[in-house]
Protein backbone atom coordinates (compact mmCIF):
# COMPACT_ATOMS: atom_id res chain seq x y z
CA UNK A 1 0.00 0.00 0.00
CA UNK A 2 1.42 3.37 -1.06
CA UNK A 3 2.30 6.01 1.50
CA UNK A 4 3.60 9.47 0.75
CA UNK A 5 6.90 10.49 2.35
CA UNK A 6 6.59 12.19 5.74
CA UNK A 7 6.05 15.94 5.92
CA UNK A 8 9.68 16.30 7.06
CA UNK A 9 10.89 14.42 3.97
CA UNK A 10 8.63 16.48 1.70
CA UNK A 11 9.88 19.68 3.31
CA UNK A 12 13.50 18.62 2.71
CA UNK A 13 12.70 17.83 -0.94
CA UNK A 14 11.09 21.24 -1.47
CA UNK A 15 13.94 23.09 0.25
CA UNK A 16 16.66 21.30 -1.75
CA UNK A 17 14.94 21.48 -5.16
CA UNK A 18 15.73 24.29 -7.57
CA UNK A 19 13.84 23.15 -10.69
CA UNK A 20 10.42 21.66 -11.36
CA UNK A 21 9.40 20.13 -14.68
CA UNK A 22 5.63 20.46 -14.95
CA UNK A 23 4.08 17.73 -17.11
CA UNK A 24 0.79 18.92 -18.60
CA UNK A 25 1.49 22.60 -17.94
CA UNK A 26 -1.12 24.58 -19.86
CA UNK A 27 -0.52 28.02 -21.36
CA UNK A 28 -4.08 28.92 -20.31
CA UNK A 29 -3.93 31.19 -17.21
CA UNK A 30 -7.32 29.82 -16.09
CA UNK A 31 -5.95 26.29 -15.66
CA UNK A 32 -4.79 24.98 -12.28
CA UNK A 33 -1.44 23.85 -13.72
CA UNK A 34 -0.69 27.41 -14.85
CA UNK A 35 -1.63 28.98 -11.50
CA UNK A 36 0.42 26.49 -9.49
CA UNK A 37 3.46 26.71 -11.79
CA UNK A 38 3.31 30.51 -11.81
CA UNK A 39 3.23 30.64 -8.01
CA UNK A 40 6.10 28.15 -7.67
CA UNK A 41 8.06 30.27 -10.17
CA UNK A 42 7.36 33.34 -8.01
CA UNK A 43 8.69 31.39 -5.04
CA UNK A 44 12.03 30.95 -6.79
CA UNK A 45 11.83 27.63 -8.62
CA UNK A 46 12.91 27.21 -12.24
CA UNK A 47 9.76 25.98 -14.00
CA UNK A 48 10.22 23.73 -17.04
CA UNK A 49 6.99 23.25 -19.04
CA UNK A 50 6.41 19.77 -20.47
CA UNK A 51 3.62 19.86 -23.03
CA UNK A 52 3.95 18.88 -26.71
CA UNK A 53 1.15 21.30 -27.69
CA UNK A 54 2.84 24.56 -26.61
CA UNK A 55 6.12 26.33 -27.40
CA UNK A 56 6.51 28.18 -24.11
CA UNK A 57 4.69 28.89 -20.87
CA UNK A 58 5.51 31.50 -18.22
CA UNK A 59 8.41 32.73 -20.37
CA UNK A 60 10.08 29.30 -20.35
CA UNK A 61 10.66 27.01 -23.34
CA UNK A 62 8.37 23.98 -23.33
CA UNK A 63 9.50 20.43 -24.08
CA UNK A 64 7.45 17.61 -25.61
CA UNK A 65 8.48 15.11 -22.93
CA UNK A 66 10.58 14.93 -19.78
CA UNK A 67 13.26 13.08 -21.76
CA UNK A 68 13.61 16.07 -24.11
CA UNK A 69 14.74 18.42 -21.33
CA UNK A 70 18.50 18.92 -21.96
CA UNK A 71 19.37 19.44 -18.28
CA UNK A 72 18.59 17.75 -14.98
CA UNK A 73 15.49 18.70 -13.00
CA UNK A 74 14.86 18.07 -9.32
CA UNK A 75 11.10 17.38 -9.34
CA UNK A 76 8.73 16.25 -12.07
CA UNK A 77 5.28 17.58 -11.15
CA UNK A 78 2.46 15.78 -12.99
CA UNK A 79 -0.78 17.51 -14.03
CA UNK A 80 -2.26 14.60 -15.99
CA UNK A 81 -5.02 12.11 -15.28
CA UNK A 82 -4.24 9.16 -13.02
CA UNK A 83 -4.40 6.80 -16.03
CA UNK A 84 -1.44 8.64 -17.63
CA UNK A 85 0.78 8.47 -14.54
CA UNK A 86 2.48 5.14 -15.37
CA UNK A 87 3.56 6.40 -18.79
CA UNK A 88 4.90 9.61 -17.24
CA UNK A 89 6.83 7.59 -14.64
CA UNK A 90 8.34 5.45 -17.42
CA UNK A 91 9.43 8.66 -19.18
CA UNK A 92 10.93 10.06 -15.98
CA UNK A 93 12.86 6.81 -15.34
CA UNK A 94 14.87 7.55 -18.51
CA UNK A 95 16.14 10.73 -16.80
CA UNK A 96 17.97 11.51 -13.57
CA UNK A 97 14.99 13.24 -11.90
CA UNK A 98 14.82 11.90 -8.33
CA UNK A 99 11.28 12.99 -7.41
CA UNK A 100 7.94 12.42 -9.16
CA UNK A 101 5.10 14.49 -7.76
CA UNK A 102 1.50 13.76 -8.81
CA UNK A 103 -0.85 16.65 -8.15
CA UNK A 104 -4.03 16.60 -6.07
CA UNK A 105 -6.40 13.92 -7.35
CA UNK A 106 -3.70 12.02 -9.28
CA UNK A 107 -3.03 8.57 -7.83
CA UNK A 108 -1.91 5.21 -9.26
CA UNK A 109 -0.52 2.39 -7.09
CA UNK A 110 1.23 0.70 -10.05
CA UNK A 111 2.96 3.92 -11.06
CA UNK A 112 4.11 4.42 -7.47
CA UNK A 113 5.45 0.87 -7.30
CA UNK A 114 7.35 1.39 -10.56
CA UNK A 115 8.89 4.60 -9.22
CA UNK A 116 9.75 2.94 -5.91
CA UNK A 117 11.29 -0.11 -7.64
CA UNK A 118 13.56 2.30 -9.51
CA UNK A 119 14.58 4.24 -6.40
CA UNK A 120 12.61 7.37 -7.20
CA UNK A 121 10.65 9.26 -4.60
CA UNK A 122 6.94 9.37 -5.39
CA UNK A 123 4.48 11.85 -3.94
CA UNK A 124 0.84 11.49 -4.99
CA UNK A 125 -2.45 13.29 -4.52
CA UNK A 126 -0.78 16.39 -3.06
CA UNK A 127 -0.61 19.93 -4.42
CA UNK A 128 3.04 21.04 -4.52
CA UNK A 129 2.04 24.68 -3.91
CA UNK A 130 -0.11 23.82 -0.89
CA UNK A 131 2.60 21.59 0.59
CA UNK A 132 5.19 24.33 0.01
CA UNK A 133 2.90 26.84 1.77
CA UNK A 134 2.36 24.51 4.73
CA UNK A 135 5.91 23.20 5.15
CA UNK A 136 8.34 25.77 3.73
CA UNK A 137 6.74 29.17 3.24
CA UNK A 138 5.16 29.21 6.70
CA UNK A 139 8.60 28.50 8.19
CA UNK A 140 10.16 31.34 6.14
CA UNK A 141 7.60 33.85 7.37
CA UNK A 142 8.22 33.17 11.04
Amino acid sequence: MFENPSNDEIKAILKQAKSIAVVGLSDNPDRESYAVAQEMQRRGYRIVPVNPKVDSVLGMQAYASVQDIPFAVDIVDVFRRSEALTSVVKDVLKTSAPVIWAQQGVFDEDAAQLANDNRRTMIMDRCIMVMHSLLVKSEQSR
